[in-house]
């Protein structure tokens, strides 16, 4: 029987070549490390046009169902409505056809002791932030000297917008605003009343008028997962306290 012949130095190179791409299909089981979506990056990058020019938001330690999100919100609430759904932490702009676009937000003593029905009173761009004088008292080293009122700015803890609600004529003192914190959106924060991402309020003061009606409820049931959602294009915490001028 004659032997086998030894493989020419040829053709041993050409399966080799015909092996790589096999191998490169093989997983290493290394999990590949994932940053923020892109898309998102974007939604809540820099503003630089703004009067104080906004820097882009830290997402990475974010959750991504508080990004800004169109979904599906059935309610018997008129679209053009506000309504802000604390113990989720998610406020609601209610759209038509059973839809909404929905914002991530940190909720502040002030905005656990509200509920009910008011109205946006007043709007205002890159407002004054003024501590109250419960603030004052309890820590006066580090409130008093904004007695008088803080100057707009990329420190204001009220953001670059500010919605007051009003009930008739009366001030409410609960505020909608921005927030430089990104880490405190989902979460029960020190004081305050509703915030969001900076780039988050500017987008919902774009898209409502004065007298827009809100809603604040408090006993919504948990949701467990996020509602299903197109995305459109989620350390201390500074003691903001509920007047502003």
């Amino acid at each position: 029987m004659p032997l086998p012949r030894a493989a020419s130095p040829l053709r041993v190179a050409a399966l080799l070549l015909l092996s790589l791409p096999l191998a490169g299909c093989v997983s290493t089981g290394t999990p590949v490390k994932k940053g923020p979506d892109p898309m998102h990056v974007a939604m809540y990058g820099a503003h630089p046009d703004e009067r104080f020019p906004l820097p882009a938001m830290d997402i990475s330690k974010v959750d991504p169902k508080y990004f800004r999100q169109q979904v599906a919100y059935p309610t018997s609430e008129l679209p053009g409505t506000v309504v802000i759904d604390t113990n989720n932490r998610f406020l609601y702009l209610v759209q038509e056809n059973g839809m909404a676009m929905r914002y991530g937000i940190g909720v502040g003593k002030a905005g656990l002791e509200f509920e009910g029905s008011a109205r946006i009173g007043r709007k205002a761009e890159w407002p004054r932030w003024t501590p109250t004088q419960n603030m004052i008292a309890r820590e006066p080293e580090r409130n008093a000297q904004w007695a008088g009122g803080m100057e707009p700015g990329l420190t204001n803890p009220l953001g670059p917008r500010a919605l007051y609600l009003y009930q008739g004529d009366r001030d409410t003192l609960f505020r909608i605003h921005g927030t430089s914190e990104p880490w405190s959106i989902g979460k029960a924060v020190s004081s305050g009343c509703i915030r969001l991402f900076n780039q988050d309020i500017i987008d919902l003061y774009g898209r409502i008028p004065v007298n827009t009606r809100v809603v604040v409820l408090q006993e919504e049931a948990p949701q467990d997962m996020p509602a299903n959602g197109t995305p459109i294009a989620g350390a201390p915490v500074a003691d903001l306290g509920s007047a502003a001028i």
